[in-house]
């Protein structure tokens, strides 16, 4: 006669039904597929909207102008006249107040025409809000780069 003891479910050596082996830790069956959660509309989830191109160069346009990123930092992401604005804007930092660091609290976009984007956001640093907008294309290699930048209702060209 054979003497058998009592297996731990979970453990064992993986012939019977519903056993792993002791050093498994994920709750899968073996065969099954792994389950993945729906996936969240970028344009809600807060993680998402980084992913957009207007919220990635609104987030970086203010870096720059309130002082907490260089202007070079915008280099290869802006195109024609935008990198000299910038170069110009920067060093007043127009979006810092008090010494409070602003935040994007809204960026909402209109496309004139496919590969074109001209976003607006809305900046607060506390109780004042201000607004900036500027212009997305889309070159060739299917990059999105910063084109103008205004803020306050004012044009900013390098010129000026």
């Amino acid at each position: 006669m054979q003497h058998t003891s009592p297996r731990t479910p979970g453990t064992g050596t993986g012939k019977g039904k519903g056993t792993r082996p002791g050093n498994r830790h994920d709750s899968r069956a073996p065969g099954r597929a792994p389950r993945r959660p729906a996936a969240a509309d970028p344009r809600t989830s807060a993680g998402g909207r980084s992913r957009l191109p207007r919220y990635w160069f609104a987030e970086r346009l203010l870096s720059v102008l309130s002082g907490h990123r260089p202007v070079h930092w915008m280099l290869g992401h802006t195109i024609g006249r935008a990198y000299e604005q910038l170069v110009r804007l920067a060093p007043g930092t127009p979006l810092s107040t008090n010494g409070l660091r602003p935040v994007l609290r809204h960026c909402d976009e209109y496309v004139p025409r496919p590969g074109v984007i001209e976003a607006f956001a809305r900046i607060t640093t506390g109780d004042q809000v201000r607004a900036m907008a500027f212009r997305l294309e889309q070159g060739p290699d299917l990059r999105w780069r910063c084109a103008a930048v205004e803020l306050g209702g004012e044009r900013l060209t390098a010129g000026v």
